[in-house]
């Protein structure tokens, strides 16, 4: 079976620490053909065993790439547009505009992204709404959350 899946969709994970949080979002990267990019230093080992052990049993179905620092990704990814999710983005993630290629950005769970990217991409920053007091959401959650609307509004193309 030929797969078809014209959306050029890639998440990005700067510095993740917690191995269950991107085994979920592995999980999520296999099944909707999105392309994972983990930004080290990461806080656990990519090795078979550890992954086992985190529950990442879908990475061998998964794209995804390893860089040694967010200006790889930069470099990879040039001309892409980028969309930053932070709880400090002024615009509703729903209300943009995804084409069929973008990248979406996720920072660490304990500390989101470094100031540095967020300064540098401070128009591209996008939230997703919460309840007022509230911290934020599990980042495995949020990459779905926005993963999926990205891909409803390309019509789910190349998904069953």
């Amino acid at each position: 079976m030929t797969e078809k899946n014209s959306i050029d969709q890639h998440v990005v994970l700067v510095e993740p620490e917690i191995p269950q949080n991107t085994g979920n979002i592995a999980r999520t990267c296999a099944v909707t053909g999105s392309t994972l990019h983990l930004v080290e230093p990461l806080g656990f080992s990519v090795d078979e065993k550890h992954l086992k052990r985190a529950g990442l049993d879908y990475w061998d179905q998964l794209s995804y790439r390893l860089h040694k620092d967010f200006t790889s990704v930069e470099r990879e990814l040039k001309g892409y547009p980028f969309f930053l999710i932070t709880t400090k983005g002024e615009k509703n993630y729903a209300e943009l505009n995804y084409k069929n290629s973008h990248v979406l950005i996720f920072g660490k769970e304990t500390a989101g992204l470094p100031s540095w990217i967020m300064e540098k991409y401070k128009k591209s920053q996008v939230r997703i709404p919460m309840k007022e007091g509230l911290r934020s959401l599990n980042l495995s959650t949020a990459v779905s959350v926005v993963t999926y609307e990205a891909l409803r509004q390309n019509n789910f193309e190349g998904l069953i």
